[in-house]
């Protein structure tokens, strides 16, 4: 199992390998969308930390104080929340953990995360019976949110990737971007007009769950169907360091 570590709100982070996979679904194997071709290497030199589960709205209520959910439950993830708001709750967090980087995860970190290291439709290989052992659907959900990590998780131990809430990431959607992206570490367009969002949810059909699935939507949209998981880069900014001998003096007496 992969190492982890936990921040002051409980958050679980699971550290990804450096590695290289490919992203994108396959024509013939899955019926893949037009927008999740060509298939193309992505390589990433660095580790990454991942959260282990979509945002619980626990977590969201430590740092934002405030529930914004539709199903609500501690345990559940939060969702009803735009892009901006996570943004927004990222921001916080980061300042209440001294900036330790902090940020959404790119649809490329995504998809890497989701299949651990597998190349099939989804992390546990092509049948869809099996789907349910690992997400929350429209087959299995009854039509709400689930508490995160119940199902089985991914080979690095990562839950609820197939189902439970689409999550946003942090790249501006352009349907034929996988045709210019670049190999190392890509990070999506500059601009645009909707967000990325992946994985399936509770009310989507298992073909919509798959690894490469792709979504969009505007950043200001809310939707309980919406939630987000975040990350964290193996290289993180350092807090400011705090002023020593005369010119602590000098901004203590400020």
């Amino acid at each position: 199992m992969p190492a982890s570590e936990t921040n002051s709100i409980g958050m679980e982070l699971i550290k990804l390998p450096a590695g290289s996979f490919v992203m994108g679904g396959d024509w013939d194997a899955e019926q893949a969308d037009e927008n999740e071709l060509p298939q193309h290497e992505v390589v990433f030199k660095q580790p990454l930390y991942i959260g282990r589960t979509p945002v619980t709205q626990a977590q969201w209520e430590a740092v934002m104080g405030n529930n914004p959910s539709e199903f609500k439950g501690g345990d559940h993830p939060v969702e009803t929340v735009s892009h901006e708001d996570a943004a927004e709750f990222l921001q916080r967090l980061n300042q209440r953990e001294e900036n330790p980087g902090y940020r959404l995860p790119t649809e490329a970190e995504w998809e890497y995360a989701a299949r651990a290291g597998s190349t099939s439709t989804y992390c546990f290989g092509p049948q869809t019976a099996k789907l349910a052992e690992y997400a929350w659907f429209q087959k299995n959900s009854g039509r709400t949110t689930h508490p995160v990590g119940q199902l089985a998780p991914n080979a690095w131990g990562l839950h609820d990737m197939h189902g439970n809430v689409h999550e946003w990431c942090a790249d501006w959607f352009d349907r034929n971007y996988y045709a210019r992206s670049p190999g190392e570490n890509p990070r999506g367009p500059r601009k645009g007009v909707a967000r990325c969002l992946r994985g399936g949810d509770w009310g989507s059909e298992a073909w919509y769950c798959r690894c490469a699935i792709r979504s969009l939507s505007a950043p200001t949209r809310r939707s309980p169907r919406v939630g987000f998981r975040i990350v964290q880069p193996h290289e993180r900014p350092r807090p400011p360091r705090k002023p020593r001998g005369l010119m602590a003096k000098v901004f203590s007496s400020h």
